[in-house]
């Protein structure tokens, strides 16, 4: 499924590192930003988790949600919070091995796991900004507060 601009988002619900349930809808009313990398304790992915933690007073607000999905388990990703001291969300896309990541475009079939996709959803459940890098590809804090600057 390949997603455009004004869509809306499709929900979904994984267990979050804490072992909760955690939906996408659970969020309507604020803006959500959905970053999908591929493996928890490597090195791209654990720069780019740790410039959200760093810079995350440059680009979120009150009402924003910033919401890391990889195709780790709960646990692994419970250690990789703890380890990292991370305070947004991260989901499992562990079972179904990468649903969400497939409905979303970014899993990769051969190496089982999802590319580098961030996804910008507004207050009301409409994707309004994305981008999609590949695995080797790190992504920017700086496009994120420009995409929800844009959004307001």
């Amino acid at each position: 499924m390949l997603l455009t601009i004004g869509d809306a988002a499709p929900n979904f619900t994984l267990k979050s590192s804490d072992a909760q349930n955690v939906s996408l809808e659970d969020f309507r009313g604020k803006k959500v930003l959905l970053v999908f990398y591929p493996f928890s304790f490597t090195g791209i992915c654990t720069a780019e988790l740790c410039a959200i933690r760093d810079n995350e007073n440059n680009f979120l607000d009150e009402d924003t949600v910033v919401i890391s999905i990889s195709c780790d388990s709960h646990y692994v990703l419970q250690n990789f919070k703890n380890q990292e001291n991370f305070t947004h969300i991260l989901l499992s896309d562990f079972w179904p091995h990468g649903e969400v990541s497939r409905v979303y475009g970014v899993f990769n079939e051969e190496r089982g796991m999802a590319i580098r996709g961030s996804f910008l959803i507004d207050q009301t459940g409409i994707l309004r900004w994305y981008v999609i890098n590949q695995p080797g590809d790190a992504r920017s804090t700086s496009a994120y507060a420009e995409a929800l600057k844009a959004i307001g």
